[in-house]
């Protein structure tokens, strides 16, 4: 997975552009004082931060991103907001504007990053990787006259490698971009349409649909550079029923706001049985075998505290998917399948879930993000089939306003990431009988796993319209959840343009 951070428009105003829902973090204790940092905002710019496709209106104009003040209505984790983003070229000799007030929105947005770990792991590396995306929107109400219907679509070309491959850790990876999507021209990650009811109040998308385009997403977490957090959390966005971005699903999302400041959203999306949704190349749309579903749902709430719009986002979701899947550990008997040469016992049914939050504490200027922000959130998969279990993370966000730079930020994160018991007993059965430990969805093993915390700082720096630079700095104790390697220091920078 991979995210471009984005830039979306403030309307500077006490309204709230993107939701989450009322989360209790189990760990929340572990964690006393981070600073943690995402959204670079002025009273016209939101940057560095998970594209949230929405901005508070009072009319009608072209947004094409239906859902004003609701949900994710994200087309996925790297494209900006189109509507006044500020691009790096202006508006493109004319064409920007031109092609705004006819409903078309067209965008082009690159990223580069490169990481290096400087001590501890399996070895030495450092990496360059990166991405161009472009999207096409396109607010049909504006184009032809369609009342409350948009298209989206998103592609994508990328190159590099991943750091966590060569570290030897493969539960997470300090990168947000890595990989080529596909050694092609132009990977597809989604394309769909929405339809709005009851003046937008309900809205349903059909199409490809990557899931944390809509679930289980907090559109700050992107301004860290661990992918664990970024966008979606590990461990759900890694398993078929809720794969994210850049892969998409086939499946439909009904969002319905009962008031202002809540909404309710339920999908369904088929799940495929193959490495990658799409194909390789994110096209094949028609694969064979997408018989099961995964059923999600989420509610959010936004909330707005005091005379200073102390401003919150928090969410808890769920999703089931109801393929079968092998048991990390047990033969038919509830032995190890290792052991005895037994088939494996298949389980029916795989289940997630998620509560996550963002809430300003403190207030320092008008933008939507200009003041202390706390984050936190909690991600469960089942353990008995997916090699970790859990995942929680905190941490503190500051923009740049208390010292004159309101389009800068600083921030740290933690995160605690807990294997599931049923994959240690098998390595453990794997070590007794002197076999080779098994790969398992996050990579390869190179010992017995048990859990990995990261810790993470970064400063981004707004060096041109619509551009920043972000240092990037990283710990891993414990990496790949083992103590076969000392701990990691990573280094590294991303630099991102909105063309």
């Amino acid at each position: 997975m991979c995210v471009i951070t984005t830039y979306a428009k403030n309307e500077n105003r006490s309204a709230i552009t993107w939701h989450e829902f009322p989360a209790i973090i189990r760990f929340l204790a572990i964690t006393v004082g981070m600073l943690f940092a995402s959204c670079m905002v002025n009273s016209e710019v939101l940057a560095q931060t998970e594209t949230a496709k929405t901005a508070f209106t009072t009319h009608y104009e072209p947004s094409a991103f239906p859902m004003t003040e609701m949900g994710q209505v994200a087309i996925g984790p790297l494209v900006p907001m189109l509507t006044a983003t500020p691009h790096l070229f202006g508006n493109w000799g004319g064409i920007q504007p031109w092609l705004t007030n006819r409903g078309i929105f067209l965008n082009v947005t690159v990223n580069e990053e490169y990481m290096a770990n400087i001590t501890g792991g399996k070895q030495r590396a450092n990496v360059l990787a990166g991405q161009v995306a472009a999207a096409l929107d396109i607010d049909w109400q504006r184009l032809a006259g369609i009342p409350a219907f948009w298209t989206h679509m998103l592609v994508i070309n990328g190159h590099g490698n991943s750091l966590s491959n060569a570290m030897g850790d493969s539960v997470t990876n300090p990168e947000e971009i890595y990989g080529a999507r596909g050694n092609v021209v132009a990977h597809l990650v989604d394309m769909y349409a929405d339809k709005g009811f009851l003046r937008d109040r309900i809205i349903l998308s059909v199409g490809v649909i990557p899931t944390g385009s809509f679930f289980n997403q907090d559109y700050l977490a992107c301004s860290f550079m661990n992918v664990s957090v970024c966008g979606n959390p590990a461990p759900s966005k890694y398993v078929p029923g809720g794969r994210d971005w850049p892969s998409g699903n086939i499946g439909a999302v009904l969002r319905v706001r009962p008031t202002l400041r809540t909404y309710i959203m339920g999908g369904i999306f088929a799940v495929s049985p193959h490495a990658y949704n799409g194909g390789i190349s994110g096209w094949a749309l028609g694969q064979d075998g997408l018989g099961k579903l995964s059923s999600q749902v989420e509610i959010g709430w936004s909330p707005s505290f005091g005379r200073h719009h102390l401003l919150g986002h928090y969410k808890i979701g769920y999703w089931y998917d109801n393929s079968r899947y092998p048991n990390l550990y047990a033969d038919i008997n509830g032995n190890s399948f290792q052991a005895t040469g037994l088939p494996r016992r298949y389980e029916a049914g795989m289940n997630a879930a998620w509560l996550m939050f963002n809430q300003m504490i403190h207030r320092s200027g008008d933008g939507l993000a200009n003041g202390l922000i706390v984050i936190g959130g909690v991600d469960y998969t089942q353990g008995s089939e997916v090699a970790m279990r859990d995942h929680e993370w905190i941490g503190l966000l500051q923009s740049g306003t208390p010292w004159g730079r309101p389009m800068d930020q600083i921030g740290v994160m933690f995160q605690y990431m807990e294997m599931s018991h049923t994959v240690t007993l098998q390595q453990e059965s794997s070590l007794a009988l002197g076999l080779p430990y098994l790969p398992n969805q996050w990579g390869a093993v190179y010992g017995i796993q048990s859990h990995e915390n990261v810790w993470e700082a970064f400063y981004s720096i707004h060096v041109a319209r619509g551009t920043a630079f972000q240092p990037d700095f990283q710990y891993l104790q414990r990496p790949g959840a083992t103590t076969t390697f000392h701990d990691a220091a990573v280094v590294g920078f991303q630099f991102t343009t909105n063309l």
